[in-house]
């Protein structure tokens, strides 16, 4: 059984950065894909950002491009979401995602194998 926890979410001002982690114990993790989510007040769950781990090739929501980089460490077994240029509208409680074996559909959330609770980031205006 894999266990992912996120951590570094909390209140910022609109244009700041927060840096997302997603740490993972438990079995040897060795995941194919790790991917980010968000889901704010009312609305359902959407994709973020994908990374495959073994290739390092990205996925990005539009509405992200440009501001937040997904990124892994295999040393650490972590996948990190560095956000940049925060808005009010990013604003959601943040969830790291994983999957262990080849697959497509890296924006739904059906892909995914193992998921965190969740960590919040608020942005303020």
């Amino acid at each position: 059984q894999v266990q992912l926890v996120e951590s570094g979410g909390g209140l910022v001002q609109a244009g700041g950065s927060l840096r997302l982690s997603c740490a993972a114990s438990g079995r040897t993790f060795s995941p194919w894909r790790s991917g980010w989510f968000r889901q704010a007040p009312g609305k359902e769950r959407e994709f973020v950002a994908s990374i495959v781990w073994s290739s390092g090739m990205t996925l990005y929501a539009d509405s992200v491009k440009g501001r937040f980089t997904i990124s892994r460490d295999y040393a650490k077994k972590t996948v990190s979401l560095q956000m940049n240029s925060l808005k009010p509208e990013d604003t959601a409680v943040y969830f790291c995602a994983a999957r262990l074996e080849y697959g497509s559909s890296p924006y739904q959330m059906g892909a995914y194998d193992y998921w965190g609770p969740g960590t919040q980031v608020t942005v303020s205006s």
